[in-house]
C-alpha cells in the first residue's frame, strides 16, 4: 500500500474506481425515457458515451488530481476563473438538484404505486404525498450526518439498483427464449443509427442527464494507487459497464411495453409487470417495486447532501447568507438542507397542476439538463484554463 502524503493510505485501484462511477451514475429510472427510441437507443448511447461520458470522467479525474481541494466544482472553477464564476458553477449544480429532486421522487412514488395498485401511478395527489414523505424522510437521514447516510446508500444501491437491474436483463432473455411476442421491430444494423433532426435533437438532454455525475470519481484521486494509469483504465471499465447495462435495460423495456402505453416515470415497473404476467409470476411485482423504491431513495440520498456541502463552503467564505453556513453537530449543512427541501416541495407541486405525470416529468428533466450544461461548461473550461 502507498501513502498519499496526508496520512491516508492509497487503496483504490482500477476496479474500485469503476465501481464508484457505476454507483454514482447507473440508475434504473432513466431506462424508460430512452426506450421510446427502440433499437436506435443504442446509437444514442454510443454518441453520448463518446462525446460526453468519457470526456466528463477524464475532466473530473484531471481536476481532482491536480487541484484536490474541498468544495468540488466550486474549488475547481474558482481556481481557474475566480470567485464569481465558482459561485455560478456551484449554485447551478445545487439549483439543478432542486429541479431534479421531483423527477427522481416521481420515479420513486410511481414505482411504489405498483406495490399497492398500479393505477395510482397516474394519480397526481398520491404521487405528491409519497414524494413528500420520501423527500423529507431522506432529508432527515442527511441531517444525521454522512456516516448514517452512506450506510443507507450502500444498502439501497445493492438491493434496489444492482439486483433489479440484473433481474430485468435476465427476464428479457427468458422472455425471448420462450418465444413471447415483442414490441420492437426486427433488428437491423440500420435501425441502430439514430435519426437526428429538430424533433429528436432536444432528447440529447436525456443522454446528458443519464450520464451526469461521472466527474464524482475525481474526488477520490488522492486515494488512488497510481492515478496516471488507473484512472483512464477505471474510467473505461466503468463506461463499458454503464453502457452495456443501460442499453440492455432500456431494450428490455422496449421489448415488452408498447410505446403508446409507456409512462416515463413508471416505465420500469410497467416492464416488470408485463414480464411477470407472461410467466404467471405477478405476485413478485410488489416485492420488486419495494426494492426499486429503495434504489431510488439511495440515489436521492447520494445527491441530496453533495452539492449542499459545496454550497456550505461558499457560505463559510461569506458569499452566501449566514443561514446557509449553519451546520449541526453531525456536520450536516442544516440551513442548506432545509431550504432545498422547502424549494423542492414547491417545485413538486407541478405534478398536481400540470396535466399528465409524463408531461411534468419531461419538463423538469429538461430544466435539470439546462442547469447541468452550465456546470459542465465551467468544468471543461476549467480543465483547459488550468492545464493549458
Amino acid at each position: 500500500m502507498m501513502s498519499n502524503g496526508t496520512g491516508k493510505t492509497k487503496t483504490l485501484g482500477i476496479f474500485a474506481l469503476a465501481m464508484i462511477n457505476v454507483a454514482a451514475v447507473l440508475s434504473l429510472r432513466n431506462y424508460p425515457a430512452m426506450s421510446v427510441y427502440g433499437w436506435s437507443s443504442i446509437g444514442w448511447y454510443i454518441i453520448g458515451t463518446i462525446t460526453f461520458l468519457i470526456p466528463l470522467t477524464l475532466a473530473g479525474a484531471e481536476l481532482a488530481t491536480g487541484w484536490p481541494k474541498g468544495g468540488g466544482v466550486f474549488a475547481w472553477v474558482n481556481e481557474a476563473f475566480g470567485d464569481k464564476s465558482g459561485f455560478i458553477a456551484i449554485f447551478c449544480e445545487w439549483s439543478n438538484n432542486l429541479v431534479w429532486f421531483p423527477t427522481v421522487l416521481a420515479f420513486i412514488a410511481s414505482t411504489f404505486a405498483f406495490a399497492l395498485n398500479p393505477s395510482l401511478a397516474n394519480n397526481g395527489l398520491f404521487l405528491f404525498v409519497v414524494m413528500m414523505i420520501v423527500f423529507w424522510g431522506t432529508t432527515a437521514v442527511a441531517l444525521l450526518g454522512e456516516k448514517a447516510s452512506s450506510r443507507f446508500q450502500a444498502f439501497g444501491v445493492i438491493a434496489g439498483t444492482i439486483i433489479p437491474g440484473t433481474l430485468i436483463i435476465l427476464m428479457v432473455v427468458w422472455y425471448l427464449i420462450s418465444g413471447k411476442p415483442i414490441q420492437l421491430p426486427p433488428f437491423t444494423m440500420a435501425a441502430i443509427v439514430p435519426t437526428i433532426n429538430l424533433s429528436t435533437l432536444p432528447f440529447i438532454s436525456t443522454i446528458v442527464l443519464m450520464f451526469a455525475g461521472m466527474e464524482m470519481a475525481g474526488f477520490h484521486a488522492l486515494e488512488v494507487r497510481n492515478p496516471q494509469k488507473d484512472f483512464p483504465k477505471g474510467m473505461l471499465l466503468s463506461a463499458l459497464i454503464i453502457f452495456v447495462l443501460t442499453v440492455l435495460g432500456t431494450l428490455a423495456i422496449a421489448v415488452v411495453v408498447p410505446l403508446s402505453k409507456l409512462n416515463l416515470a413508471a416505465g420500469l415497473m410497467q416492464a416488470f409487470q408485463d414480464f411477470l404476467a407472461a410467466f404467471n409470476l405477478s405476485w413478485l411485482l410488489a416485492p420488486l417495486a419495494i426494492l426499486v423504491v429503495l434504489g431510488g431513495i439511495a440515489l436521492l440520498a447520494s445527491w441530496l447532501i453533495g452539492p449542499a456541502l459545496g454550497l456550505g463552503v461558499v457560505a463559510r467564505e461569506g458569499n452566501m447568507p449566514r443561514m446557509f453556513s449553519n451546520h449541526n453537530r453531525n456536520g450536516a449543512p442544516t440551513g442548506v438542507l432545509i431550504v432545498q427541501a422547502l424549494i423542492g416541495t414547491i417545485i413538486s407541486l407541478l405534478y398536481i397542476f400540470i396535466p399528465g405525470v409524463s408531461s411534468a416529468y419531461w419538463v423538469m428533466s429538461a430544466l435539470t439538463v439546462l442547469l447541468l450544461c452550465i456546470v459542465y461548461l465551467f468544468v471543461f473550461a476549467s480543465v483547459i484554463k488550468l492545464r493549458y
